[in-house]
């Protein structure tokens, strides 16, 4: 409550990035021993509850919390004694304080002081006030460990004074004291040292200002119970908003019921039967039902939110009172030309906390759909960063729409829900678009890197400011150096573990800690920052290690040396974000093998999965495999190339139009590509995707295929435009697949392989279907080839081909893999392809 409502100052960078684990083990350990050493007059970890009848509907409101200690001299046979040294330890503070703490509210709260209060302190400051009168017998003390300099906090943070308060009016409303005593005890947890703040309060002040605050709280809370009354009642009747495509009410039955069953599901379900609106709407009527509160609606790409954006859109339209955030990234949502995170360089990020309620009042209150453009709106208007008042509003919203990583990434997620502090809990329910993409996803985002050139590098910045910081860094370093002297050249190695490397950098990180709390100004505190940031995520991550990790370092060509906390399987970090949620649905396109995804993606032996066949009539595409072209390495030639290029000229001479081409490499792109120029290109347009492509090159690029015909377009499997691509009708006819998408062959991907193997072995995995070759490159490789192939047939009007070029898809380990649809595939030689292609679009224009 005081967190929310207290919130003052400007946005920093000096506390992102802590060591939430490390610093909170540190705080509550320090916590204990000042509790102990306080004596037996100290009670300790004392909780505090108070009901009462608040708000506009009458609701009972709990305040509650745990007070680190309460020390109570009431009968305490030292008391005078005591009190004096309660005396001794008061630290001055000036009026501008006081008034910061208990007036900065005033026009939100209404806050009218207390005369006793206004008598007390009209002799001027909070010092000389407290001089004239004696501490009182009771003080709620509030501990609050810290890595910064004692010396340099000449005032306590308003939400801690804050709390302590209402602790303090708690506990004298339950002893009925007339007086009370509140400390701050700040301790350093790094030198133990000890500074402490201590005020007096006369307990009928404490009531005005405590109700008031309480008050000040129960208008987001009002709102979010008028809204959350309505919204279930404009639910009740919702109907859905058009006739339901084939197949989209299977899925939308099976959503709610996995919903209802507090279960995971894997949709694999073909492109144009309405996924989204099929998952969105029995989750939204599942709040009517009283069984979600939240939904999180999570993408791959950003551009990828839009989707369910209009679909709630639709839904209100309907009349449905539901309100959603789209989060999008801070550097595509900032509103300055350069992304700089601080007061001294953003105006938006100079007093933030001081606008930013305001800001989110009007903007929950007045907006059902929040999109980036609309949180740009309201932040301009009210000077306050629009990254962190998205993040704000997440929590008034009833669907989230963002990335992945704002559920799964430990580094950046919504610390609101889910971290392990999170005051916001509810039932939570995730729909997990193009879910596909997770495995990769989220393997990366449980790993964690160090380079030791980095090391070597920052000891350089530091060095003229502080030598035991340098002397940490060069510690850490050597003690790269004896690994990278075991390490082949080139070449990596498994490690058992880093135990005395992870103690180092341990060491190395509360050093860190201390060194920007005292350097705030430095030029190089950027790239010491980024350095900072590295190592926190790497020591996260260590806490995170088991079974499913592989620790092991590298020698890379480039020279630098490496070590890696890489996560193979990441299904058990997964679940520990899924298990905060009532239920996920991961649904895709291409989500095949699904056993494989769902062991990577959950591994719980109470998911279940259901398959969608395609609702679009088999006679207006066809598959094609030529099985007289090898892309395996060893046999990539011009001979290969120039069999590629013949097969793109005859689909294209057989029928003109608009095709795609997808190869696994750029390098295999321009060959293919100079082969078709050597030859007869005539009535051809032809276009190459280029590395590093911008949003505006990207969009010039599709143009091509609204505004021409006869485009043949080379692109990267697995690219940019081999997913998330809509081009239907006429603007593309065909998508031709070179090759089975196999990842490149590396040093990650033999670890990977390996690991998998070796769990086949085990005995609990007997017999099961784990192989490593497949899990490493099969199965993502052939999931490429799915996505290329789907940008064919987005629409029942569609019509077109789709041709395979590989002998390694007439083997049944590939083409047992198909999608059921696939059954009908043609495989054959070029002539045989040839008669197919010809009598495909002969029998379409027949009919």
């Amino acid at each position: 409550m005081v967190e929310f409502i207290y919130r003052c100052g400007d946005i920093t960078s000096s506390s992102n990035g802590t060591l939430s684990k490390e610093a909170m083990n540190a705080g509550s350990k320090m916590h204990r021993k000042l509790q102990k050493m306080a004596g037996s007059y100290y009670d300790a970890e004392v909780p505090l509850k108070i009901t009462m009848k608040k708000g506009i509907h009458d609701l009972d409101v709990t305040v509650e919390g745990r007070a680190d200690g309460i020390i109570d001299l009431r009968g305490e046979k030292n008391r005078s004694r005591k009190k004096k040294e309660i005396e001794r330890q008061v630290i001055r503070v000036e009026d501008r304080y006081w008034n910061r703490l208990l007036l900065k509210k005033t026009e939100s709260l209404d806050l009218e002081v207390g005369e006793d209060f206004m008598e007390q302190n009209s002799a001027g400051t909070i010092g000389q006030m407290q001089e004239m009168n004696e501490p009182a017998d009771v003080t709620i003390d509030e501990i609050k460990g810290v890595y910064r300099k004692l010396a340099d906090i000449e005032v306590p943070e308003t939400v801690h004074v804050a709390q302590a308060m209402c602790y303090a009016y708690i506990y004298a409303k339950e002893q009925s004291l007339d007086r009370i005593n509140v400390q701050i005890t700040y301790v350093n947890l790094e030198s133990e040292e000890v500074k402490q703040f201590f005020y007096v309060f006369s307990c009928s002040f404490l009531e005005k200002w405590f109700h008031d605050t309480v008050d000040e709280m129960m208008k987001w809370v009002d709102h979010a119970v008028s809204h959350a009354r309505s919204r279930d009642a404009s639910i009740t009747e919702l109907e859905f908003p058009y006739e339901y495509r084939k197949g989209q009410k299977q899925m939308a039955a099976c959503v709610y019921k996995a919903i209802e069953g507090e279960r995971r599901l894997f949709v694999q379900a073909p492109i144009g039967i309405g996924k989204t609106m099929a998952a969105m709407f029995p989750s939204v009527k599942a709040f009517a039902t009283g069984l979600v509160s939240k939904i999180f609606y999570l993408t791959a790409k950003t551009i990828a939110g839009t989707v369910p954006d209009q679909a709630l859109t639709l839904l209100r339209e309907r009349g449905v009172k539901f309100s959603s955030v789209m989060l999008t990234a801070k550097e595509k949502i900032c509103l300055n030309e350069t992304m700089e995170c601080d007061a001294e360089h953003c105006p938006y990020a100079k007093g933030h906390f001081d606008r930013i309620n305001d800001a989110l009042f009007e903007l929950i209150t007045q907006e059902k759909k929040m999109d980036r453009e609309i949180i740009r709106a309201y932040a301009e208007k009210y000077q306050v960063c629009p990254f962190e008042l998205g993040l704000d509003a997440s929590l008034f919203a009833d669907a989230i729409i963002g990335d992945y990583n704002y559920v799964f990434d430990p580094r950046v997620n919504l610390k609101r829900f889910f971290s392990q502090t999170a005051y916001n809990t509810g039932r939570y329910v995730f729909l997990v678009d193009e879910a596909h993409n997770l495995v990769d996803r989220a393997s990366s985002m449980y790993s964690a890197t160090l380079y030791k050139e980095d090391f070597l590098a920052v000891k350089r910045l530091v060095m003229p400011y502080s030598k035991k910081l340098a002397r940490s860094l060069e510690s850490c370093n050597r003690e790269l150096l004896e690994l990278k002297k075991k390490c082949p050249e080139h070449g990596y190695q498994i490690l058992n573990d880093i135990g005395v490397l992870y103690l180092k950098l341990l060491h190395l990180h509360t050093t860190m800690e201390a060194f920007l709390e005292d350097y705030k100004q430095i030029p190089e505190r950027k790239e010491i920052l980024e350095f900072y940031f590295a190592l926190t995520t790497f020591l996260n991550i260590a806490d995170l290690i088991d079974d499913s990790y592989v620790i092991y370092d590298e020698l890379k060509s480039d020279g630098r040396f490496m070590v890696r906390l890489y996560c193979v399987h990441p299904a058990n970090n997964l679940k520990l974000c899924l298990d905060k949620g009532v239920s996920t649905v991961f649904f895709s396109a291409t989500i095949l093998p699904v056993k494989y995804y769902m062991e990577m993606l959950s591994d719980t032996v109470t998911d279940q999965a259901i398959y969608i066949p395609s609702p679009f009539d088999p006679e207006k595409r066809q598959i094609m495999v030529g099985v007289d072209v090898s892309t395996k390495y060893t046999r990539r030639s011009v001979k290969e190339y120039k069999r590629v290029a013949e097969y793109i000229r005859q689909l294209f001479n057989v029928h003109s139009g608009n095709y795609m081409v997808f190869l696994p490499s750029y390098k295999m792109l321009q060959e293919v590509y100079e082969q078709m120029i050597e030859g007869d290109c005539s009535g051809m347009e032809l276009l190459c995707q280029e590395q590093n492509m911008k949003e505006a090159d990207r969009e010039a690029f599709l143009d091509h295929f609204s505004a021409k015909r006869n485009v043949v377009a080379f692109c990267i499997m697995g690219g940019i435009f081999s997913e998330g691509i809509d081009l239907t009708g006429e603007r593309l006819i065909g998508s031709v697949v070179v090759g089975p998408g196999l990842p490149q062959v590396c040093n990650e991907r033999k670890i990977m392989m390996d690991y998998f193997n070796a769990r086949k072995s085990m005995e609990a995995y007997a017999g099961s279907s784990v192989d490593g070759f497949k899990y490493a490159y099969l199965y993502p490789g052939i999931n490429k080839v799915f996505q290329s192939a789907g940008r064919v047939i987005r629409t029942e009007a569609d019509a077109g081909v789709i041709l395979l070029l590989d002998e390694r898809f007439g083997t049944g380990e590939y083409n047992s893999l198909f999608p059921v649809e696939w059954q009908d595939a043609v495989f054959g030689n070029f002539d045989q392809i040839s008669q197919s292609i010809e009598q495909f679009w002969s029998n379409l224009n027949l009919s």
